[in-house]
């Protein structure tokens, strides 16, 4: 039995019972992190030892969506982890690596990841942004805070700046339809090119729904 799978059970146990924030942050979306973080780490030859618990952890704490501190969450969740992982006796030397993937894996943080581990761990939260399972969450957020689903003058931002915090479909343009281009590992890359023409297609036809066409 490797490292990993000797903690993997505390880890989900843990989080299971921290993730309380919004359905689009739940431990369905910490799961689907962890299986491409392992994905990702396989591919990459990437240190696994430090790429689970980060994956696993990195929303161990979270402020809502709106609140000013946002930006600092991925710090509270990096001490946060930590603390757990030296409790429950995960070796020492891997904590401070899983604690800057969790610290850098936050796209508010803006925090540039300086190992390979972190930036799988940053790849594989930002490839759930993307695709289908991104369409959905990005609804889900946008649902809980109230806002309507597009501009009725300009629904697709053809003529005016994307606004994300009055409409749903502009954050596609702020954000998401971005986020390939940041990826770090060339595997993630790949993968976020796919998710994100499915993204491209959603909205042609939501378009052309829109406009009768």
């Amino acid at each position: 039995m490797t490292l990993v799978e000797q903690f993997e059970a505390k880890l989900l146990e843990y989080i299971q019972d921290e993730m309380v924030q919004d359905l689009a942050h739940d431990i369905s979306h910490v799961l689907r992190v962890v299986n491409t973080a392992k994905s990702l780490c396989q591919k990459e030859h990437a240190i696994e030892e430090v790429v689970v618990p980060a994956a696993y952890l990195h929303d161990c704490f979270s402020f809502e969506k709106n609140h000013p501190n946002r930006s600092q969450s991925s710090k509270f969740a990096a001490d946060k982890a930590v603390h757990f992982l030296a409790d429950i006796g995960y070796p020492s030397k891997y904590l401070g690596a899983i604690r800057h993937a969790i610290l850098a894996h936050s796209f508010s943080a803006d925090i540039t990841p300086k190992t390979l581990e972190a930036e799988i761990v940053q790849d594989a939260d930002r490839l759930d942004a993307l695709g289908a399972i991104g369409i959905a969450r990005c609804l889900q957020v946008s649902s809980k805070l109230g806002r309507p689903l597009y501009s009725n003058d300009d629904a697709f931002c053809i003529s005016r700046a994307p606004d994300d915090s009055s409409y749903t479909i502009d954050h596609f343009y702020t954000k998401l339809l971005s986020l390939a281009s940041t990826m770090k590992t060339d595997s993630a890359r790949a993968e976020a090119e796919i998710r994100t023409s499915f993204m491209q297609e959603y909205l042609k036809q939501m378009e052309a729904e829109v406009s009768g066409n």
